[in-house]
């Protein structure tokens, strides 16, 4: 993921999940070990579509979704992907049989937090920085990949509860993906971020 992505994350993290609505780009550039100028250039756009207001020692949310969305256009799901492969097994023994330090993202990722689905899905997708177990436990297999492996970020970590991605990484997630049911989750999960 990119740097611009990752500082977007973490300003939807504290809109969304603490109701946090001033930030200054100095806190964000310490936080996540970036320069000023980074973030400087990743909050420009935000505040040309009315995302954020920029006001000379702060600035502030104006409006959640746009910046969701803007970040969704921007996201690129296939670039992180690590690893994938056929497992021949239901989602439910897929998500089951994961290593205990990877993290849910999409459909699964609604699933554990809301205990809920939208639809029926047929991919499991997760982030890792250790693929090698994942491989062990599942190897590759031709066919369709219904295990993803997105590459895990330093960062996330720290946002992440009970190995379930942040509400914003989800939704931009589930923007990327191009199955019919990804839109029935973003619907659902459209109402609870807001």
């Amino acid at each position: 993921m990119k740097k611009t992505e990752i500082i977007y994350r973490e300003i939807l993290f504290d809109a969304i999940e603490s109701k946090k609505n001033r930030f200054t780009q100095l806190e964000l550039s310490k936080r996540l070990n970036v320069s000023l100028s980074t973030v400087n250039n990743a909050l420009r756009p935000l505040d040309k579509i009315g995302g954020i207001n920029i006001e000379k020692r702060f600035f502030s949310i104006r409006d959640i979704e746009k910046i969701l969305i803007f970040w969704a256009t921007k996201r690129n799901l296939d670039k992180d992907i690590i690893y994938q492969t056929n497992v021949n097994l239901s989602i439910q023994d897929i998500e089951k049989n994961l290593p205990s330090g990877i993290i849910y993202t999409a459909y699964s990722a609604y699933k554990f937090r809301f205990d809920d689905v939208p639809a029926d899905y047929s991919e499991v997708i997760v982030y890792s920085n250790n693929p090698d177990e994942i491989k062990a436990r599942f190897p590759f297999k031709k066919g369709h990949a219904n295990l993803v492996v997105l590459n895990q970020d330093k960062e996330m970590d720290r946002l992440t509860k009970n190995n379930i991605a942040p509400s914003a990484q989800v939704y931009v997630d589930l923007w990327n993906l191009g199955t019919w049911y990804a839109k029935e989750f973003l619907k659902e999960l459209e109402q609870k971020v807001r």
